[in-house]
């Protein structure tokens, strides 16, 4: 599990954009969104669901990799 930090995502919207977005990869559910941390854990590639959210105006970084 990777556990990334989004800082600008802040909303329902933002939320559902950002789960739209890491869907269609592979190998990545499941995805935890936390509106209160601003965190998403995802198990899946680090570097594609950081290219993705970054395509979709939320640049992230990792902040634990397990």
């Amino acid at each position: 599990m990777t556990l990334l930090s989004v800082p600008d995502m802040s909303c329902g919207h933002c939320k559902a954009s950002v789960e739209a977005a890491l869907a269609p990869i592979a190998g990545m559910a499941p995805v935890s969104v936390d509106l209160t941390t601003r965190q998403i854990t995802v198990a899946g590639p680090a570097a594609a669901a950081l290219a993705a959210l970054d395509a979709i105006g939320f640049p992230a970084t990792v902040v634990t990799n397990s």
